[in-house]
């Protein structure tokens, strides 16, 4: 894409409302807009980041054989008061309104209800079993701390996958894998070394669920952590019955901040029963489905890059999800900046390509703004050097090389 395209433009400051440092980069950036508090759009940019992280979340959800759907926001009572989730008594956060004939509707913060409800159509045996569906999709909250960017948003992208199985062992098995497939995710996403998988209080269901916390001063949670064996323990839940239950002391924790990126509950049976959830099994005995409920927000983590993974300059992209692989940059030499970008293209190479008529000096400090992991300057100075100026993202030198070898390293050849 050429940047002249690009309607978006960078700031030199951040909005004077806006706490976060998320919030802060992605709108100076021109990745977000703000449209009120805990509410954010996604630009161009933005959504480039976004659909990359939702790539990687699909591709390890397929892994263990989940399967996409797309459920519907409006949400009819019915549903939720057979769960008894309707009332704002129990769930706070509800966004209701009535129609003009007087229907109620809310806005869905979560999906166990509606999908268990239409799953109903689609399983009545257990041959029907198990089944993974899940979606990545728009939830609404009433949130009262709204002040974390995109990271604790009213609106905002959730991935929510639902187990549906015959046997607590059929049940156990998926949970461990799910376990295994978001640990993927987050090394995917350049969060692997910071993340833990948390033990966290089970409710009704089951003694522990599971949160995937990482590592962060800006986070909410306080956790403690097991580095060798990779597992952390949510201060909520820490006894010395989960540490005797673990097989760690005091002693070899450490105490961290931490964000929470993801979780994993066990369901039981509460909401297949109150929904009329049930399969007929081999004996021919009717049994109610055994569920599960497994979440990662693409865009809370998404924000948790951008606080993590930036420097004092700006943000700092992955080659996994940034918008575009290489920045190229023509200063006075559009004729062969455009012949390299064309090359670019037809080889597959996302390229963002700085075509704009401004000081050097401000292409730089965009480039270095907006975070893309490899940048390609060509100029009469890179030229009379004997070819391009290339530096990464994360490098402060930059090298002279030629047009071959700068495909070669973008291509990884």
């Amino acid at each position: 894409m050429k940047q002249s395209h690009l309607f978006t433009k960078t700031r030199k400051e951040a909005p004077s409302d806006e706490e976060a440092k998320n919030a802060q980069l992605l709108i100076r950036a021109g990745f977000i807009h703000k449209e009120l508090a805990g509410v954010y759009s996604l630009l161009p940019l933005g959504k480039r980041v976004y659909d990359n992280i939702c790539t990687v979340i699909r591709e390890e959800m397929n892994t263990i054989g989940g399967v996409e759907l797309h459920l519907s926001a409006l949400q009819e009572s019915a549903t939720y008061e057979q769960s008894g989730r309707w009332s704002d008594e129990v769930v706070d956060v509800w966004f209701k309104t009535h129609l003009k004939n007087d229907t109620e509707l809310g806005l869905g913060f979560t999906h166990e209800e509606p999908l268990t409800r239409a799953m109903t159509n689609h399983i009545s045996s257990y041959r029907d079993l198990p089944a993974y569906p899940y979606q990545i999709q728009t939830k609404f909250r009433n949130e009262t701390r709204a002040k974390s960017g995109i990271m604790r948003g009213r609106e905002f992208v959730m991935k929510d996958l639902y187990s549906f199985s015959k046997d607590q062992s059929e049940h156990d098995h998926f949970y461990e894998q799910s376990k295994t497939a978001y640990m993927n995710v987050y090394k995917r996403l350049g969060l692997g070394d910071k993340t833990y998988v948390t033990f966290a209080s089970g409710g009704s269901f089951a003694k522990y669920s599971h949160e995937f916390q990482t590592i962060a001063d800006i986070g909410e949670d306080t956790i403690y952590v097991h580095a060798e064996k990779g597992i952390a323990i949510n201060e909520e839940v820490y006894t010395d019955e989960v540490l005797r239950d673990l097989g760690v002391t005091k002693e070899e924790l450490t105490k961290q901040k931490a964000v929470e990126v993801g979780n994993i509950f066990s369901l039981g049976t509460k909401f297949s029963e109150a929904i009329g959830l049930y399969f007929t099994d081999k004996e021919g005995n009717k049994q109610p489905v055994i569920m599960g409920s497994y979440g990662i927000g693409p865009t809370r983590v998404m924000g948790l890059i951008a606080e993590l993974l930036s420097d004092e300059h700006g943000l700092v992209w992955s080659d996994q999800i940034a918008p575009f692989k290489v920045h190229l940059i023509s200063i006075n030499q559009d004729q062969k900046a455009t012949e390299l970008y064309d090359q670019l293209t037809s080889q597959g190479i996302s390229a963002l390509f700085d075509d704009r008529d401004v000081r050097p000096g401000q292409k730089f400090a965009d480039s270095d703004l907006i975070g893309i992991p490899h940048r390609v300057v060509i100029s009469d100075k890179s030229l009379d050097a004997g070819g391009l100026e290339y530096k990464a993202r994360t490098n402060i030198d930059s090298e002279i090389i030629s047009r071959e070898q700068i495909i070669s390293k973008l291509t990884n050849r």
